[in-house]
């Protein structure tokens, strides 16, 4: 795995955790402004996705085994979009506390995906 891109889809994660939290705290619902920022994000995640997809084809294989491995990719490339989906369904202060815990949810996702590798 790059290492790089792990921190960064991480702290971006965070970053957007933080953002919709305080939309949260403010008793406000996602806005466009949110769901580019969850655009942001999941376009790391994927890009992510399709590194260690590479990766495995290339014949490097993680620690941890590649079937966990893979059930990782998946939920972390699927976490955001998620929480963006649910949020458009819950049109308050809720909705951005999805896409909050989401946030928090990735960057946890990702520090086990740099375990699992073997980092």
């Amino acid at each position: 795995m790059l290492d790089a891109l792990t921190v960064a889809t991480a702290v971006a994660a965070l970053a957007l955790a933080a953002w919709c939290g305080f939309a949260a705290y403010r008793d406000q619902p996602t806005k466009d402004w949110h769901f580019i920022g969850m655009a942001v994000v999941s376009l790391l995640a994927t890009v992510q996705l399709i590194v260690g997809i590479v990766q495995l084809a290339r014949g490097e294989k993680p620690d941890q085994g590649t079937t966990i491995f893979v059930a990782y990719l998946i939920g972390a490339f699927a976490c955001i979009p998620a929480a963006g989906f649910m949020s458009l369904a819950e049109r308050t202060r809720w909705g951005s506390a999805t896409v909050a815990a989401g946030g928090i949810v990735l960057a946890v996702l990702q520090v086990r995906l740099y375990d699992i590798w073997g980092g």
